[in-house]
């Protein structure tokens, strides 16, 4: 199997604090690897570090092959990165941006323009190339953002909480960009707080916290880790709510179901309490339950 990125044992301090302790992934080529953790758990810092803004105090990491701190050069030109917040000149027009970076990255003239042509056109942006950024919606900055890491034809694309602060249908539009990109090939990390982001995207997942890795696999693989179904309710009165707590046995409204009998037997017993339900639900674990169950945090 070819892995895109591979990284073993990364150790990263700042002064008392180990951002990352240890921590070990592997990304296969053409898929998505969903980088989960709490605030502060050391994603961005092994982000960093793989793209070769960091170096690491202890471990190696490689990209397609090349060692990120020995061969650093060869690993930038085949990457691109975007972080959380826009990165994008704000004075300069969306169709400036994306020329001045093909340049810097040593395409001639005419050779950027058609670039910047088309990476707006894929990114809808092309009625808006002649404003200037700061006009441009949230939705619309994080795209030409992406758009920017995209000039060089990266063979690896990091982003960094990409869609943070932006509304439903903007983080919806990133989705497909996303997904498009691995269509054509590229090999994304993706780190997010959002986990339906995760579950949408990713082929695999590593959770960090604190930074080591709690767990890794698909997100199936994971959610199996939280255990197996649950039985999920909603009283419709409120007043029935510590009640219902009651006859399930448990501190909140989801109780973990290992036998399918069961839900049927707490609705009986829920009935003859007298609780009325506006709704329940028998569902497999999320990667709520997961964040909840390994690292007790649903950050």
């Amino acid at each position: 199997m070819e892995f895109a990125i591979e990284a073993e044992g990364l150790v990263k301090r700042f002064d008392e604090k180990t951002a990352l302790d240890g921590v070990a992934l592997r990304a296969r080529k053409g898929t998505v690897l969903g980088v989960l953790g709490p605030n502060g758990a050391g994603k961005t810092t092994a982000v960093r570090i793989l793209a070769t803004l960091q170096r690491p105090d202890a471990g190696r990491a490689r990209v397609h092959g090349h060692d990120v701190v020995a061969q650093a050069a060869k690993v930038r030109g085949l990457i691109g990165l975007t972080g959380q917040y826009a990165s994008v000149d704000e004075q300069l027009t969306g169709t400036q941006n994306l020329v001045m970076m093909g340049r810097l990255l040593g395409l001639n003239r005419p050779d950027a323009r058609a670039r910047a042509a088309g990476l707006l056109d894929r990114f809808g942006l092309t009625e808006a190339a002649g404003r200037a950024a700061k006009g441009y919606s949230g939705g619309m900055r994080r795209r030409l953002d992406l758009a920017v890491s995209l000039v060089g034809r990266p063979a690896v694309l990091f982003l960094d909480e990409p869609t943070t602060g932006l509304d439903p249908h903007a983080r919806s539009e990133l989705w497909e960009v996303v997904r498009e990109l691995v269509a054509d090939g590229v090999t994304v990390l993706l780190t997010t707080q959002y986990l339906e982001e995760a579950d949408q995207l990713a082929d695999d997942i590593l959770l960090i916290d604190k930074g080591r890795v709690a767990a890794s696999g698909s997100p199936a693989e994971l959610k199996a880790m939280a255990g197996g179904h649950r039985l999920d309710i909603r009283p419709l009165r409120e007043e029935d709510v510590e009640k219902a707590k009651h006859v399930l046995g448990s501190d909140t409204l989801s109780i973990p179901v290992h036998d399918l009998s069961v839900p049927p037997a707490v609705l009986r017993r829920l009935d003859d309490a007298g609780i009325v339900l506006a709704e329940h639900a028998l569902r497999l674990p999320s990667l709520d339950d997961v964040f909840l169950t390994l690292t007790g945090d649903r950050s």
